[in-house]
């Protein structure tokens, strides 16, 4: 429940699943259980989702998290990046994200990095988060160093989990989420379960959530007007 404070007011808004996701029946599409990670918030039914492809089981691997869109503006709605609150210096085997943000992450997850400029690196496995030093931000160390370039927070620098392949921004599309589900914010947050559609489905193209070009080519789907079918 939200908190908006103690004094007399209305909040207008709606409930994010009166939308409809389906165009096809819904019992015969095929759908499979998922675990989503922890940290990242309600997300909307229709979210495209990916997998953790870290190689230490210590941390997320295995684990659901949001897909990450091939190209970005910084201004879209993606829940699965963490933006960083200072810039990602070249040869540095740390960055500095919000507190909150950093919950997404575990000791063990590989990393990537990325801005609407630059190219996507692989930073290696988080060694360590510090959430104490600082009250508003964690220092987050992995094992290998920014190369030779800079991601600044001008040009919306972030980083996120492995989650796919280099030539498809280290994040590929497994499913569709088939209703909303709160998976925490910060230290209390537990993740959730749910289910994703794979396939036989024919969904509102609009009602998905940072499903792109290339998130539809990974469940081999297809646009038809208003719909998208796979």
């Amino acid at each position: 429940m939200v908190n908006y404070g103690g004094t007399p007011h209305v909040v207008v808004g709606f409930q994010d699943d009166y939308k409809v996701l389906f165009y096809s029946e819904h019992d015969a599409c095929l759908s499979v259980p998922i675990t989503i990670a922890a940290g990242y918030g309600n997300l909307k039914m229709g979210t495209a989702m990916a997998k953790n492809l870290s190689n230490l089981k210590t941390g997320n691997k295995d684990k659901l998290v949001p897909y990450n869109p091939t190209t970005f503006t910084g201004t879209e709605e993606h829940p699965g990046r963490a933006y960083l609150v200072s810039d990602g210096t070249t040869l540095l085997s740390y960055v500095y994200v919000t507190l909150a943000d950093s919950y997404k992450f575990k000791v063990g997850d590989d990393l990537i990095i990325n801005d609407d400029t630059t190219t996507a690196e692989n930073l290696g496995a988080i060694t360590a988060i510090d959430r104490s030093t600082y009250p508003h931000m964690a220092k987050i160390t992995f094992t290998t160093a920014i190369g030779g370039t800079t991601f600044t927070t001008a040009r919306f620098a972030c980083v996120f989990v492995e989650a796919g392949t280099s030539g498809n921004n280290y994040s590929d599309c497994v499913g569709i989420l088939m209703r909303s589900i709160a998976t925490g914010t910060g230290e209390n947050a537990q993740g959730g379960n749910a289910q994703i559609v794979i396939k036989n489905a024919v969904l509102y193209d609009g009602m998905c959530t940072n499903f792109d070009a290339a998130a539809k080519t990974d469940l081999s789907a297809a646009t038809f007007g208003e719909f998208v079918y796979f």
